[in-house]
């Protein structure tokens, strides 16, 4: 099995593609759509690095799978798809419970189905399945998001925003549905049972004091090294450690367009009668 990640510098975002050499099959894990808020751009260069290396390397592309409906950038699954017609997207079946709630932070009515039918696939936790010769086993990872899945595929876990390299810790939780104590147990009862040698593959890397770009871990390095979440932290502690610097945060700067589209499959807004489409931003208006 090989495993290629793509960085994109822009929301330090890192996907995934997983391949087998002799039989050729593949899957991709979070493709990035592009969008530049200052004139409300949507590219599609990322998703075109993608593509150009699974046509350089002859892949037959079998499956997009999402980690959860991110935050932070827009999924790039449907412009994938578009260029491989027929490739399922894949996300956790808690993607409804995101679903239920942004539906009314959005207000988009009743039309917009909280079923999670925007996708081709929902996977249960524990669920295992086949790309061709690359074996998948769906792990329930919530807190971050109600609706994380983590995939092991090998020796490998790819971990969504659960888990960053070591020397950053562990994903926020104070989005609508998330739970401190959720991660906690996903992380310590679910990644850390898994074997030390496990490599792990992270979504995000912020490059603390400027290191280099980083993506691949190992489970027993996080046990041992994560700066937050280190094997033998107490839950209570862990929790009210998150809540407090989950409290400092700002929101992320795409939050808004981001989750829209990803709580639909990663569809941008359907368009208007005049031909364009139109993103939908709550305002949070403060009173001096």
């Amino acid at each position: 099995m090989k495993i290629e990640h793509f960085y994109d510098a822009r929301t330090n975002t890192l996907s995934y593609l997983v391949y087998d050499e002799a039989t050729r099959d593949a899957l991709v894990i979070d493709p990035v759509l592009d969008y530049e808020p200052v004139g409300s751009k949507v590219f599609e260069e990322s998703v075109a690095k993608l593509a150009a290396r699974i046509r350089a390397l002859d892949l037959r592309l079998g499956l997009l799978l999402e980690t959860h409906a991110h935050a932070d950038h827009l999924s790039g699954s449907q412009a994938l798809k578009r260029r491989f017609p027929g490739v399922p997207v894949a996300i956790g079946a808690a993607i409804t419970e995101v679903q239920a709630v942004f539906r009314d932070v959005y207000d988009l009515g009743p039309e917009f189905r909280v079923d999670g039918s925007q996708f081709d696939r929902l996977l249960h936790d524990g669920e295992r399945f086949s790309v061709g010769a690359l074996h998948v086993e769906a792990i329930a990872t919530p807190g971050h998001t109600p609706a994380c899945m983590s995939y092991r595929i090998g020796d490998a876990v790819f971990v969504g925003d659960a888990m960053f390299m070591p020397d950053y810790g562990a994903g926020r939780c104070d989005f609508p549905a998330g739970s401190a104590r959720a991660l906690w147990r996903s992380i310590t009862r679910r990644l850390y049972t898994l074997p030390d040698d496990t490599r792990m593959f992270v979504c995000h890397d912020y490059q603390p004091g400027g290191r280099p770009l980083a993506w691949q871990t190992t489970v027993g390095e996080q046990k041992a090294d994560n700066v937050q979440l280190p094997a033998g932290r107490e839950e209570d502690d862990f929790v009210a450690f998150r809540t407090a610097r989950d409290a400092t945060l700002d929101a992320p700067k795409l939050l808004y367009p981001s989750v829209q589209v990803n709580i639909d499959g990663g569809r941008l807004p359907a368009p208007a009668p005049n031909g364009r489409s139109y993103l939908k931003i709550p305002l949070d208006i403060r009173e001096s």
